[in-house]
């Protein structure tokens, strides 16, 4: 069954109101997050333990679908590291909580290495200042984080994530209420 102007102008508004709600829900659990940053944290290390588990019994499936002896060991040992970590993770959500912060930190501090050299090879282009800018604000939040860590685990991870989420939540909200304009502009 292939898909009619008529249908899919039907489907546009559908989607769109879906997204303008999806953004707001989105805004509004990254308020709760910034508001409760210790709680919103541990949530968020319970769910990349089940993410983890789902990822070690995908790894499972794969290794009976792969035909080689070599494959299906790699495969069952993926999978066997994920369901441990994964597992891990639920088991010690507060410890986990102080290793994803640590984590974190030192994400932020390799990513912060990187934009400076990306800074200093595209230093002679236009707007290659906001690399190293970047660089700098990461650099600080890194050193911010690892300083006060442990006690930063309390508030990292879930005010991190609540400010993400607001973000990503904004820029949806955005761009489905352009995207309502153009179809109302349209239809």
């Amino acid at each position: 069954m292939s898909a009619t102007p008529s249908t899919l102008s039907g489907l546009a508004p559908k989607a769109i109101n879906w997204s303008i709600a999806l953004s707001i829900f989105l805004i509004i659990a990254g308020l709760f997050a910034l508001l409760l940053p210790f709680i919103s944290g541990v949530a968020i290390t319970l769910f990349f333990g089940w993410a983890m588990i789902l990822s070690g019994i995908t790894h499972f499936i794969f290794a009976f679908k792969t035909h080689s002896t070599g494959g299906r060991i790699w495969e069952a040992l993926v999978g066997a590291v994920y369901l441990i970590t994964g597992f891990i993770l639920l088991m010690h959500p507060l410890d986990s909580l102080l290793v994803l912060t640590l984590v974190l930190a030192y994400y932020l501090f390799f990513e912060a290495i990187v934009e400076f050299i990306q800074f200093f090879q595209l230093r002679p282009r236009h707007g290659a200042v906001w690399l190293l800018v970047d660089g700098i604000i990461t650099l600080i939040l890194a050193v911010m984080i690892w300083r006060a860590w442990p006690a930063s685990s309390i508030w990292v991870v879930g005010t991190l994530v609540g400010i993400s989420m607001i973000f990503s939540g904004f820029s949806r909200l955005m761009l489905s209420l352009a995207a309502k304009r153009i179809l109302n502009r349209v239809g």
